[in-house]
């Protein structure tokens, strides 16, 4: 049943399978696809997430020890402010960042180390269409690092 049920939800739609739950007496309806959620503007993904708070967190498998993952905080905005990765032994790498609000796009990112210490300054520039066109790495005395070019085809 579980697998008539998928293949009906992939080529159906959520509808029929709603009812074939209703039949078997299940209270609970499936789960959307992702292809079914609905596509948000980035005005909406930012009103979502002004002044959010997410902390990940690891678990080992049995339970017993939970650690911190990521730490990541937005402003009252929407805009991502700071995000930290950690390790079991503590910060691995935090990275604050610094927006155009005029248009919406992160300008520089800056990236310290386990110390705190800042090691890499990324700079933005973008396309028209707002993707990204060049990375710029900058080492912490402002002397270019590197430089990363985003190329975007289609099939």
């Amino acid at each position: 049943m579980k697998k008539i049920a998928i293949f009906l939800l992939l080529f159906c739609g959520t509808n029929l399978i709603k009812s074939m739950a209703q039949d078997d007496n299940k209270s609970t309806a499936p789960q959307a696809l992702q292809s079914q959620t609905p596509f948000l503007t980035p005005e909406e993904k930012r009103e979502a997430r002004k002044n959010l708070v997410v902390r990940e967190m690891n678990a080992d498998a049995k339970g017993n020890r939970q650690w911190l993952d990521h730490y990541t905080v937005w402003d009252e905005n929407g805009f991502k402010l700071e995000e930290i990765e950690y390790a079991v032994y503590g910060q691995r790498e935090r990275v604050t960042f610094e927006y155009d609000y005029t248009t919406g796009r992160c300008i520089r990112e800056n990236v310290y180390n386990d110390k705190n210490k800042l090691y890499r300054i990324r700079k933005y520039e973008y396309l028209d269409n707002g993707r990204k066109k060049i990375q710029y790495n900058y080492n912490p005395d402002g002397k270019l690092y590197s430089t990363k070019v985003y190329e975007y085809t289609y099939k």
